[in-house]
């Protein structure tokens, strides 16, 4: 497993007026990864985009497509998203009755299979299937609206995964959802994080290049 930490700009925050030029932002940056949600308004209390835009995304990114699905009844989608070029897919815990054969059809459907997990959803609703994830997404704001307050539990909850995934032998990635900047970066890296989803914080920025860049150099020291 690398040791990198990645970088995953979450393109909900980006200008979707002018999202080819965001698109090609990213592939020009340091960023690793391009993270997309996808909201149905049922599952989380906003809708963001679905099938056309992933698409359109793929068309232009040269990174891996991080694809989060904050919707209900996610496995009628798998194929659906494998087809549109999804690298990782992600199902929330939650969202599935029976998340083992979600996260077997996701890895059947070649693509890497992920877990989000809500602030309220413990560690240990993952003991037994550790080792079948590639990606435990830590959900570190509730759901739905990017730009919210970071949760300090967080940190804990990292710790206690890392520590699952160590006893388990497994190569389980942690990703971090929520609030991230560069006051909390290294904290979650510290904790175990590997891969830090950042949105309003790149895209807001002055120069969203040099604080993907900055970001990555401060969890890669």
């Amino acid at each position: 497993m690398s040791t990198q930490k990645l970088i995953a700009p979450s393109m909900l925050a980006a200008d979707f007026a002018n999202l080819q030029q965001d698109i090609t932002l990213v592939n020009e940056s340091e960023a690793n990864w391009f993270h997309l949600d996808v909201m149905d308004g049922v599952f989380v209390p906003n809708i963001s985009f679905g099938m056309p835009v992933v698409k359109a995304i793929a068309k232009h990114a040269k990174k891996p497509l991080d694809v989060h699905l904050m919707i209900v009844d996610p496995d009628r989608y798998i194929q659906t998203f494998a087809d549109l070029g999804a690298d990782v897919l992600t199902v929330h815990a939650e969202a599935c009755n029976h998340l083992h054969r979600s996260l077997q059809s996701i890895k059947d459907a070649d693509m890497k299979a992920g877990v989000a997990l809500n602030p309220h959803t413990p560690i240990s609703s993952l003991t037994h299937i550790i080792s079948d994830i590639d990606l435990v997404c830590i959900m570190s704001v509730n759901p739905g609206f990017g730009g919210q307050s970071f949760i300090e539990a967080t940190y804990e909850k990292v710790r206690e995964l890392r520590s699952l995934i160590e006893k388990n032998n497994a190569n389980t990635l942690i990703e971090i959802d929520g609030g991230v900047t560069n006051k909390n970066a290294s904290q979650l890296v510290k904790a175990g994080a590997d891969v830090l989803v950042a949105g309003s914080y790149v895209f807001s920025a002055t120069d969203p290049t040099s604080t993907i860049e900055n970001l990555s150099a401060q969890v890669n020291e």
